[in-house]
């Protein structure tokens, strides 16, 4: 199965890989259709978890090949990778104060960005994950486009396990979005239906990724930094403040360390 993959295109590649990941967030929007009510500690521990899977991801993953990638360049080896990580968290700190949207764990009052009061609850929430679904899918198709850019650091194995890693915190961010819209009133299909959809920005952001990092090969150290930035930015801003929200900051801290250690051993393992 793997040989039959590396002989796809790296576009190819990074779609398949993306697919899956949005798979993945439809599956856990799919919980709508065999419970009313998520368990909120259970909730707690999943994003506490995904909060572990994407630090661990932007470290081994993105910002150490990015650094080995700069290494015997006429700049530093860290320089590619401090500029792209603060870049990419500054695109998503504007981001989110331009694009109206909504965290799935606040109410109306925090919403953020321009005139969220005109838009539906539903609609602000759609948003929020859709926007922080963007430094993934990225982040996915930047790894796939530096294989085939030939970088010693970069390889196949490494970059499936990436879109792996993904894919698993992907689960409780379907929920996120599908469980607070049925609560609403919505329907069922409904509320699946609009919890899929958040994800389907990965694979358009990773086609985008693939064909910067292979139209403009200097820029891969950058780019992987930048996917670095803004998914550890999301995991500040939104992902570790919301696991705490409701008094199960022990077993959210717990399911984060889990996380990132599982990320860890898929990526060194393969990597």
């Amino acid at each position: 199965m793997t040989d039959y993959f590396a002989t796809l295109s790296p576009v190819a590649q990074a779609l398949i890989a993306t697919l899956f990941t949005w798979g993945m967030t439809a599956i856990g929007a799919a919980l709508v259709f065999t419970t009313k009510k998520m368990n909120q500690k259970l909730m707690d521990g999943m994003l506490g978890f995904a909060g572990g899977v994407m630090i661990a991801a932007s470290f081994w993953s993105l910002l150490s090949p990015a650094i080995e990638m700069s290494e015997g360049s006429s700049f530093p080896a860290w320089f590619p990778a401090a500029i792209g990580f603060l870049l990419g968290g500054f695109f998503l700190w504007v981001a989110d104060k331009i694009i109206p949207h909504l965290h799935p764990t606040s109410s109306m009052k925090d919403a953020e960005g321009i005139n969220p009061a005109k838009r539906r609850r539903s609609t602000l929430l759609i948003f929020a994950i859709t926007l922080h679904n963007i430094p993934e899918g990225l982040a996915v198709g930047v790894a796939f486009g530096a294989i085939a850019n030939g970088f010693p650091s970069a390889s196949l194995p490494a970059a499936i396990a990436l879109a792996i890693g993904i894919g698993i915190q992907n689960l409780p961010e379907g929920t996120a979005v599908a469980m607070p819209l049925r609560r609403e009133g919505m329907s069922r299909r409904k509320s699946f239906f609009y919890g899929q959809l958040s994800g389907m920005v990965e694979p358009v952001a990773a086609i985008v990724g693939v064909l910067a990092v292979t139209l403009m090969t200097p820029v891969l150290p950058y780019a992987l930094s930048f996917a670095a930035g803004a998914m550890i930015f999301v995991v500040i801003e939104e992902v570790i403040p919301g696991s705490h929200e409701n008094g199960y900051k022990d077993l959210a801290s717990i399911c984060l360390m889990l996380g990132f250690t599982i990320m860890m051993i898929l990526d060194v393992a393969f990597g």
